[in-house]
């Protein structure tokens, strides 16, 4: 068989994985348009009842909708692998259930559950047209709670998930944030291998030290 030369090969791959990350790219927001649609017809019904944490989780959740299907385009990881840990850690928490012991004043849960989601929702909103459910590099964002921690996001979903956890102590709950959060930590690290490869990134890195917890990780 006469070998390919090295110049056909060179011309020939490039579309091919340019079309493969522009299926990814629609299924994704395929994925992320059908969850908007469920999510919003079960809490349809309880965002006009008044309940500051219910609209405040359907704001966060919209912001991933619309962003999602605006973001400009970017290098975006294509494995199995990221691509499960990126939906289970956005997927499972969806499964937790109002049930099982208050081991809190209501109160305490409660503000727990506002900060973080005032957080991840300033998290959302600075990124913008970078934001994203699989790791991707669509620009580096150093501004607004990026300062206190490159993750401010799911910062933000740590502190609604222990404010939920501590309100609704349940063994179903617990092992649905440990999933998640084993999940997470996955994803954190997955987004950092594809980020750490643009220069920009590996000096933000330098600037704000910390991940996900200041003065911790």
């Amino acid at each position: 068989m006469k070998p390919i030369p090295a110049a056909e090969f060179a011309i020939a791959t490039p579309p091919r994985r340019l079309n493969r990350a522009v299926v990814l790219d629609f299924a994704e927001r395929a994925i992320v348009l059908a969850m908007a649609t469920l999510f919003f017809s079960r809490m349809a019904a309880t965002v006009g009842a008044g309940n500051l944490i219910n609209l405040l989780i359907c704001v966060s959740e919209g912001m991933t909708a619309v962003f999602v299907l605006i973001r400009r385009p970017g290098q975006i990881a294509t494995t199995p692998y990221a691509w499960t840990i990126a939906f289970v850690g956005t997927c499972a928490p969806l499964t937790v259930a109002p049930t099982g012991a208050q081991l809190v004043p209501a109160a305490a849960s409660i503000a727990a559950m506002v900060a973080g989601l005032c957080l991840s929702i300033a998290g959302k909103a600075f990124l913008f047209r970078s934001f994203g459910i699989v790791p991707a590099n669509r620009g580096i964002q150093k501004g607004g709670p990026y300062g206190l921690v490159r993750h401010p996001i799911y910062l933000g979903y740590l502190f609604a998930h222990v404010g939920y956890l501590v309100a609704n102590l349940s063994p179903w709950n617990a092992a649905v944030y440990a999933i998640t959060w084993g999940a997470q930590i996955l994803r954190i690290r997955a987004e950092e291998a594809i980020l750490s490869e643009d220069e920009a990134y590996r000096a933000y890195q330098g600037e704000t030290r910390r991940r996900l917890i200041p003065g911790v990780w």
